[in-house]
């Protein structure tokens, strides 16, 4: 099920850090073709895909208050104490992340600032399939509001047969001030976010997951102007660990990437092929025991060992592979993970599984894959923000930069640069 590779060169390390892809060219074409349908045919477009789609429309495509009434009263207090305690916790880390606005004069005469705004309008894509994702409004929804955001617009699917949306997600968009919610799903409800219908208002900046059709749209209208949060690909997990791992911690991270899907990712790095051995077998013990283990099995195709012979190693090849979530599983994790250089989120040390940072610690779960955290970062609050500059120069402040200027300008070959300047000393 597993393969495991031992001290293997690097000229090899390229092999081992390929992700799951598919042929996305048969996507591309659908996605294309429900993005043009929307763009030209608004609200009716909409209506008509869904049925297409989904077998039926909802009557109405907004979530009513009465919906939203109906949800509050479906979920158990356990479970609205557990949601209310995670978005404490995410609240705080982000609302730590404010920053100030930088005020500066860089020379006599010459004053700049940049000025961090928040972003008018977003939009939210929340998926409902097998796995409604209500974490994900938590992490998206909180930051918009700490933000400042004026208006939030979440689509989400509905259910097939009584055209309701899942009440947990409806609850934990209210307890996160969310009300404007649409039951739109897939491809077409990225386009009515992205391009606006008669009953939908276009946003500035479109966020959160979904499957590959969500995706390539995402990716498509961010080519036409409507921003998006980041690229995504696949979850994906790598677990370092030393010799101080529990076998059973370390496979339980394992499978908890694996269930999401079955072109998720994980992998172990390690430095004792004992471990490894003791990993496997606990991957299989507890892999029989998951609801989802059909989808993890899958997941495990995707998935694989490696052992090297020292951390310095293991932290290479870490950095290299710029995993969305690293569990560091190791004595003295701290020092490993002070090196580490491209990661989307760290989880440090023997009890830091994934599935905290997932919910409840407090750190954003939406996060860079297919190793693109070597550049990109997860959402934060300033993901919901964009910053504009400011200069303000005096006659006397022009007076001294001004010849700085006109020499740049002229030997670009920019002439009316240069005498937008000249104009004004002359």
């Amino acid at each position: 099920m597993l393969q495991t590779y031992i001290s293997p060169s690097r000229s090899g390390w390229p092999t081992l850090m390929q992700r799951a892809t598919d042929d996305d060219s048969i996507i591309e074409s659908r996605v294309r073709a429900i993005l043009d349908r929307v763009h030209q045919g608004g609200d009716e477009a909409l209506r008509a895909i869904t049925a297409e789609i989904d077998g039926r429309c909802p009557e109405s495509l907004q979530v009513s208050e009465v919906e939203f009434a109906e949800a509050d009263g479906l979920v158990n207090g356990e479970l609205k104490a557990a949601i209310q305690q995670a978005a404490d916790n995410i609240s705080a880390f982000h609302r730590a992340q404010q920053v100030s606005m930088v005020d500066v004069y860089t020379m006599s005469g010459v004053h700049c600032r940049r000025r961090v705004v928040p972003i008018r309008r977003v939009g939210l894509y929340i998926p409902g399939g097998s796995a409604p994702l209500f974490s994900t409004i938590l992490m998206l929804a909180l930051p918009a509001k700490i933000a400042g955001c004026e208006e939030i617009v979440l689509c989400t699917p509905c259910d097939r047969l009584t055209g309701k949306v899942n009440p947990v997600v409806l609850y934990t968009a209210q307890l996160c001030g969310v009300r404007t919610i649409y039951k739109l799903g897939g491809a077409q409800a990225i386009a009515a976010m992205a391009y606006g219908t008669e009953s939908i208002r276009r946003v500035y900046k479109i966020f959160g997951p979904g499957n590959r059709y969500v995706t390539k749209a995402k990716q498509m209208v961010s080519a036409q102007g409507t921003a998006i949060d980041m690229p995504a690909g696949p979850s994906e997990v790598m677990v370092m660990a030393d010799a101080t791992a529990q076998p059973a911690f370390v496979a339980a991270d394992f499978l908890s990437q694996a269930e999401h899907g079955p072109d998720s990712q994980s992998l172990l790095v390690c430095n004792s092929q004992k471990l490894a051995s003791q990993v496997e077998t606990e991957i299989v013990r507890q892999l029989a025991l998951l609801p989802r283990a059909d989808i993890a099995t899958r997941s495990l195709e995707n998935s694989r060992i490696v052992v090297f012979d020292d951390v310095d190693e293991m932290v290479d090849f870490a950095n290299d592979y710029a995993a969305e979530h690293l569990i560091i599983a190791m004595n003295d994790a701290w020092s490993v993970a002070d090196r580490i250089t491209a990661a989307g989120s760290i989880f440090v040390g023997h009890y830091s599984p994934e599935s905290a940072g997932d919910y409840a610690s407090g750190t954003n779960h939406t996060l860079p894959t297919m190793g693109l955290a070597t550049a990109y970062s997860g959402i934060g609050l300033d993901s919901f923000m964009h910053a504009i500059t400011y200069q303000e120069l005096t006659q006397e402040g022009l007076g001294a930069l001004g010849s700085t200027i006109i020499q740049m300008a002229e030997a670009e070959g920019l002439d009316a640069h240069a005498n937008a300047v000249k104009i004004r000393l002359s």
